[in-house]
């Protein structure tokens, strides 16, 4: 009797039924010949019959690993030594659970090691082997449609996205024990996760100076003190060490590189990391993804290898949350958190790794990755790149040419004329400041003058000892308003990138709403318009009619024709409280909206980006003159034309002109006081569109709705980190598993908000309504007039009708 071997040659064998009958009788033929201590030898690719073990060990190693190649005649697992070994013959089946998705799951999981007949051998990491004793195992004696790791993923998976509490799901494990007494099932959530954990990518713990000097890492991970400041590593009690040591702080640190594999040697993802080659625009002026953008085109022609493969992977960093204000955030000496990364970073461009692509029939190529911009927020931005955000240049694209004032309290980004034509009439109106405009527009600094401006700047230490890294240092003059030159720029292709650092176009048209709302209706809280901003404009000798004044003992506000007045303040608030939006449109405004009617509460970043796009250059439009409510709609209507899907190169192209007028006009309207940095940053946005591609690939919306997702793992408060970076394992785990779930519901296959389902095809289509009706059902009765023109329409747009009317 021959044997089937063809089973060993494939290569997809999670999904392939063929290959686990022929494992499973291969096993039934080598389990009489294992010796006295259970042992038998091992054909995987790893193993290659020189190493022996147990024979329910060999399933997995096999499944893991593969069947070694040139093992022809199975002579050390009962096959005799004479007979044909390459023809075919049907084996038993049984044994699996038949379309066990969790079959594909890890065989997916398993393959992200490259091939490992191309690049030298598999891995020996044994993690697998509590997952293949949990996928071999049935839920329940009989049951063969689930096995126990199935069962336990998919129960986990709707812990997950139901928000079950940990306790809640100890005690629907021990619910289904009481009730199931044969069920193989875990005994708790804390089991579970650990189970979980196995099939999530880890991350690794790298202790911190305590002062953040340095991160014992590589040649500084056996030391106890720290190399720049001495401190020790280690907390202390009475100045020494006792019991366990805990480091003073923890970096956990998420390599990228097995992440990006993951996403390759997945079959659900892999066809996706290749979408900006295949999906991308065809027509020059229009960009609708990063790759339509000159950043992302310039990059491609100063690396032409790189660009070459178009699976190789551009990244982009956001380090929002990281960066929190305060005495113990990183600041200055972010890069030492960063170190890890950018050595990553440096290996994933020189050398790459050899990566499985399941969209390409699991063949293996060398994937090569780079970092095309971050994403952050102003306070942020400054940290990574280096150039500070505050004082007389805080515009980084302005540089040193940076358009400021200083006016009382604070430093205004005033004086837009500078950016007009040298022969504009505005640049002699002394209505603006006073003062005729003679400077040229700011210049334009490339990479290499930004190059030259950083090896002027000097090295500090990192840290914030009070002797070492913690003393401060005043910039000299020629440093210009560079703290720092970045990490970033120990990347190989970073000095050349012309779009490092974008712009959050969330956080400026946030910032750009409170300030025009606030001043709009005279908040007390959020108004530019202050006693301040009035005396600057004393000071400039401009606007007299708005000068403060004295009536006896009080000094005297003159109203200003940008304020409402107390009644339009009002219906402006009545306005915004009375507004229906469809629903997922937006949040309920009304509840933002003061009970006197007098101003907006609470206004989040969302909140602002419809009122700026919907609500403002309507509502505004009879409470202010037209000069001023012109202004603010040409405002509006640039924000809703940047931020939509689909950006148009031209458009960008005009708004860059159009936004300098927008901006004189504004500084005709508002005083001084009204612009700060945000609103100057707002004339830069139109030229980073045109280099970055649309903005809804740019900004920080995902990453804060991502943010309150991972607050949602912290368990326990005093250690928040712990709690998030051990969640998101699991969660990444379940993530992965539940693409492959088609019986339940996931965050890929749930159905829309407002699904209406199928309804009953009604006889004439006029009825054929694609909404279900919400709440009882009430009958109305017409009468005569409405009866007619219901008669009316319905014959005029029923087709079924129209043999019958001719």
């Amino acid at each position: 009797m021959t044997i089937d071997k063809s089973w060993t040659t494939i290569r997809r064998r999670g999904s392939s039924n063929e290959f686990w009958n022929g494992l499973q009788h291969f096993l039934q033929m080598a389990k009489p010949f294992v010796n006295d201590r259970g042992f038998i030898k091992c054909p995987c690719r790893r193993c290659l019959n020189n190493a022996s073990h147990q024979l329910e060990d060999l399933e997995s190693h096999i499944f893991r690993n593969g069947f070694m190649f040139g093992y022809n005649q199975w002579i050390h697992h009962g096959e005799p030594t004479t007979g044909n070994a390459g023809t075919t013959v049907a084996g038993p089946s049984g044994g699996i659970h038949e379309r066990d998705e969790m079959f594909d799951v890890l065989d997916d999981i398993i393959s992200e090691d490259a091939d490992e007949d191309a690049v030298g051998g598999p891995s020996s990491n044994d993690q697998y082997d509590d997952l293949f004793a949990a996928l071999r195992s049935e839920l329940y004696p009989g049951v063969s449609s689930f096995s126990s790791l199935n069962f336990l993923v998919k129960l986990m998976h709707l812990k997950v996205l139901n928000k079950w509490t940990n306790k809640s799901f100890d005690e629907l494990l021990k619910l289904l024990k009481l009730a199931f007494p044969k069920i193989d099932l875990v005994e708790s959530h804390y089991e579970a996760k650990k189970l979980m954990t196995k099939m999530g990518l880890g991350y690794s713990s790298i202790h911190v100076c305590k002062n953040d000097c340095a991160l014992f890492w590589k040649e500084n991970s056996l030391k106890d003190t720290c190399p720049v400041c001495s401190e020790s590593r280690w907390k202390l009690q009475s100045g020494k060490r006792s019991g366990k040591n805990v480091p003073h702080k923890v970096l956990r640190y998420f390599p990228v590189g097995p992440r990006l594999k993951r996403l390759f040697a997945t079959s659900k993802t892999a066809k996706l990391m290749r979408w900006h080659s295949t999906g991308k625009s065809k027509d020059n002026d229009v960009m609708r993804h990063p790759v339509d953008g000159k950043s992302w085109q310039e990059f491609d022609k100063r690396h032409p290898q790189f660009a070459g493969d178009v699976r190789n992977v551009r990244l982009g960093l956001a380090a929002d949350g990281l960066l929190i204000p305060g005495p113990q955030s990183p600041g200055k000496d972010m890069d030492v958190f960063l170190r890890p990364l950018i050595d990553e970073l440096k290996e994933l461009w020189v050398h790459g790794l050899d990566t499985r692509d399941a969209a390409s029939e699991n063949s293996v190529f060398r994937m090569r990755a780079a970092l095309l911009w971050t994403v952050n927020d102003f306070p942020a931005r400054s940290s990574l790149s280096g150039w500070s955000g505050q004082g007389y240049r805080a515009c980084p694209t302005c540089n040193e040419d940076t358009p400021s004032m200083r006016v009382i309290g604070k430093t205004a980004y005033f004086g837009h004329r500078r950016f007009l034509p040298t022969n504009h009439h505005w640049r002699s109106n002394l209505q603006f400041d006073g003062r005729t405009e003679r400077k040229r527009p700011p210049r334009r600094f490339s990479t290499t003058d930004i190059l030259e401006q950083l090896r002027r700047v000097k090295t500090g230490i990192p840290g914030k000892h009070p002797s070492y890294g913690g003393v401060k240092r005043k910039r000299g003059d020629d440093e210009l308003n560079w703290r720092k030159k970045s990490i970033f720029y120990e990347l190989p292709y970073w000095a050349t990138i012309e779009l490092k650092h974008n712009l959050d176009v969330m956080h400026i048209k946030k910032n750009v709403c409170d300030s025009l709302l606030g001043t709009l209706l005279a908040d007390p809280h959020k108004s530019k318009d202050t006693d301040n901003a009035r005396r600057d404009l004393a000071k400039l000798g401009i606007r007299h009619e708005l000068h403060l004044f004295e009536d006896g003992n009080k000094l005297m506000k003159p109203a200003a024709d940008y304020t409402f007045s107390d009644a339009n303040r009002r219906k402006f608030c009545r306005f915004i409280r009375s507004v229906k939006f469809p629903d997922g449109f937006a949040s309920n405004l009304s509840k933002n909206v003061a009970q006197n009617d007098s101003r907006l509460l609470g206004l989040k970043s969302h909140d602002c980006h419809v009122i700026m796009q919907r609500l403002l250059p309507v509502g505004c439009r009879s409470l202010v003159n037209k000069n001023i409510w012109s202004t603010i709609v040409e405002l509006c209507t640039f924000f809703k034309q940047l931020c939509a899907s689909t950006v148009n190169v031209s458009d960008m192209v005009e708004a860059q002109n159009q936004l300098v007028l927008i901006l004189c006009k504004l500084e005709r309207v508002f005083p001084p006081a009204f612009f700060d940095i945000m609103i100057h940053l707002v004339l830069h946005l139109p030229e980073e569109a045109i280099l970055g591609g649309p903005v809804h690939m740019r900004w920080m919306y995902p990453f804060e709705r991502y943010l309150k997702r991972l607050k949602d793992y912290v368990r326990n408060a005093a250690k928040p980190e712990g709690s998030i970076a051990e969640g998101y394992v699991v969660d990444e785990a379940l993530t992965f598993c539940s693409r492959y779930f088609d019986d339940v519901e996931t965050r890929f296959n749930r159905p829309d908000r407002n699904d209406d389902g199928i309804h009953p095809t009604r006889q004439l289509s006029v009825f054929e309504s694609q909404c279900k009706p919400l709440g009882k059902q009430s009958y109305v009765e017409l009468d005569n007039n409405d009866r007619d023109k219901a008669e009316f329409y319905i014959l005029n747009n029923s087709p079924e009708l129209e043999p019958y009317l001719k």
